[in-house]
């Protein structure tokens, strides 16, 4: 069977009138183009040149052989950028998980920016604040906030995330703003119910301080949805622990008040979740990634 380094071989000798040019060109003696073009004759068991003292000419089976090696060679290159052009375009569909809020006020909109630039592409984003990672083989990307339990899958930072302790200035101006944990124990908590996390066991540290002390709450009021606790929040119903990303602007605008400040509470980092294995991670999931790197550098929230 011929190969493609054969046909590139004959092309290259019959664009030459020597077998001494062909060596030049190929940068070996003249010695191994004969010997190579004897092996290709024997493949073939046709004639392919004439040899006239130091020059050559085609044979009629070698004329056609030429010809038809400078065809399949450019076919050979014609589908070698259409590969290569297939893989920097992205196809196929695109599977997100992410949290409702965050998925909503981040991640859709950045889904359908980047859907608009590669139309060949489809994108599936599905909102959950209570994602199943162990199902992760049914994502190309999963986004999580807070604490990680599964560590087969691969971990991509994409923005620092502080939680914060924080009430309407309404509330405090009616039930007062506590100065320590024990006074913390005697207001109207809010607990967001998300990630399978236990929420009502606030754990805090003083600025300082390495030991971590906690506080069980009994929420007076509780939901699933962040929208929801946050206008609780801002109606003056309570206390809630809320991320950064969520409340900077009301804490910036003092809509919202920070609560014991000097205590600091567990970051929960805003990551992407990829499959373990290489094979698991497509261009577009990858891609998709870069642009929502970038768009998280620096966080919104921050400025």
């Amino acid at each position: 069977m011929i190969s493609s380094e054969d046909l590139r071989f004959f092309a290259l000798l019959a664009s030459h009138t020597s077998l001494a040019a062909t060596a030049r060109a190929l940068h070996v003696t003249p010695p191994s183009v004969t010997q190579r073009l004897q092996l290709l004759e024997e493949k073939l068991q046709i004639k392919l040149l004439h040899r006239q003292g130091k020059h050559t000419s085609l044979t009629d089976e070698g004329q056609l052989l030429s010809e038809r090696a400078i065809l399949i060679l450019a076919e050979m290159e014609d589908l070698h950028q259409a590969l290569s052009h297939q893989k920097h375009s992205l196809v196929g569909r695109l599977k997100i998980l992410a949290p409702f809020g965050f998925g909503n006020q981040y991640i859709a909109p950045l889904a359908a920016q980047f859907q608009a630039q590669h139309r060949n592409l489809s994108v599936e984003l599905e909102l959950s604040d209570n994602p199943k990672h162990q199902q992760s083989q049914a994502w190309d990307l999963i986004i999580h906030i807070g604490e990680l339990h599964d560590s087969t899958m691969i971990k991509s930072v994409l923005a620092k995330n502080q939680r914060f302790l924080c009430a309407a200035p309404s509330y405090l101006e009616k039930f007062g703003q506590p100065k320590t944990l024990q006074e913390l124990r005697q207001h109207h908590c809010l607990a967001l119910r998300e990630n399978a996390e236990d929420v009502t066991l606030w754990r805090l540290r003083l600025n300082g301080k390495q030991k971590e002390e906690t506080l069980r709450i009994s929420p007076q009021l509780a939901s699933n949805d962040g929208r929801v606790v946050k206008q609780w929040a801002l109606d003056g119903y309570g206390i809630m622990l809320r991320s950064e990303w969520d409340v900077a602007a009301e804490i910036n605008t003092g809509q919202l008040v920070k609560i014991l400040p000097r205590y600091k509470l567990p970051n929960a980092d805003i990551v992407a979740l990829l499959g373990s294995k290489e094979t698991q991670r497509s261009a577009r999931t990858m891609q998709f990634l870069d642009e929502l790197k970038r768009s998280l550098n620096p966080a919104p929230w921050e400025n």
